[in-house]
Formats: structure tokens, sequence, C-alpha cells
């Protein structure tokens, strides 16, 4: 498992050019994340099936959206889509202070479990209400959306701080472009990054849920 860590790692450093943000990933153990069935491909580049019908996502893209978030020492940063918790580690690893929200209580209370045995003490996990993000704890320096919305949300990027930074996979539920929006003042600029596939968004000014 080290050596495959190795070389993962080493890929992802001919094609991150933040060295800091593939630093954190080195030290941050992706093992410890994903289901027992799964983890002797735990440094495969690619997406990793969890509970619920959720994944991890692919490192390189992982690497990707952090990258473009442009993390800083002294940020508040707010994930939307906990998952396994696995990149709000990493973002730990990064800035001042995560707060992530997941949607599937489960996944939330395994995340928070895992996240506090592994001494991640600047991370908060909460169970996500149905209007995308967290509005009491704004604003965000930051934030990034681990699932895919059917178009740019609003209400996210008016949880973001003056200059602050959302990331996020806008699309149909198939395919999706990766966004990068930075607020300023009462306006904000959209840049689009790359193509992408994640798992649908489900809230408010996102998609119903998948029984609806």
């Amino acid at each position: 498992m080290e050596d495959a860590k190795r070389k993962l790692m080493a890929r992802l450093r001919e094609e991150i050019s933040d060295g800091r943000v593939i630093d954190a990933m080195e030290r941050v153990p992706r093992e410890a994340f994903v289901p027992k069935d799964y983890r002797h491909a735990a440094y495969e580049d690619s997406a990793l099936p969890l509970s619920e019908g959720q994944t991890i996502s692919q490192p390189f893209m992982i690497a990707t959206m952090i990258e473009a978030l442009g993390p800083r020492r002294s940020d508040k940063v707010l994930e939307v889509g906990t998952g396994s918790g696995y990149q709000a580690a990493i973002l730990a690893e990064l800035v001042r202070e995560v707060l992530t929200v997941e949607r599937i209580k489960s996944l939330a209370d395994t995340a928070k479990a895992r996240l506090n045995s592994l001494g991640y003490e600047n991370v908060t996990v909460r169970v996500a209400e149905k209007r995308i993000g967290w509005a009491s704890d704004a604003p965000y320096d930051g934030i990034v959306v681990a699932a895919a919305a059917p178009k740019l949300i609003r209400g996210l990027v008016d949880q973001l701080s003056d200059g602050g930074r959302l990331v996020i996979p806008v699309g149909g539920r198939r395919q999706q472009n990766l966004m990068k929006v930075v607020r300023s003042d009462t306006n904000y600029s959209v840049t689009t990054l790359s193509a992408c596939r994640f798992v649908p968004l489900i809230g408010e000014d996102a998609w119903p849920e998948p029984d609806s």
C-alpha cells in the first residue's frame, strides 16, 4: 500500500501545480476513509463506493478541486457533501477551520467519529439542512461542493465572504463541468475548469430526493 501511495502522489505532483495540496494528501491516510472491502484500492486514482449510493471521489479530482479553491491557512471553509470525510481531512491540513455538511446522517456520524479518531480538531461535521450550505455560520472564505448541482446556486454564492471562492460541479446527472466562482462585493465571476462526474446534489435549488 505504501508503494501504491508513493506512485499515486508522484503522478499527482506531475499534474497539480500547488505542492501544498499533495503534501496534505500525503499526510491523510486514504485507506482509513474507504470501506474495508476496498482498502486494497485506496491508492488507485479512482472513485470508490461508499454506503447509501455515495462515493469517495477520485484523488485527482479532489486535488483539482482543492487547488482551484486556493486554500489559505487563515481560511474558514465549508464543504458540502462530507461523504467519508476524506476531503474534509485534506482541507483541515490546509486551512484554519472546516465545516462540512452531509445530508445522510449515517455517513455524517461515521465521518465525524473517523475524523475525531484521527485528531482533526478543526473540522465540524453537521447533518445538512434542506437549504444547500450552512448559512448560519457564513460567511466562508471558501466553499467546495462534492456533488453535482443542476445550476449555479446563488444561495451558496451569498454565503461567501468578499473575495471568497466556490468550487462546484454544475450540469446534468451524468456529466458536469467543474466551475469556480469568486465573489466580489455584490458581483461574482465564474470560470469553467474541466469536465467531471459526481453524484447528484440533493436539496433546495438542487436535485429532488431520489424517491420524489
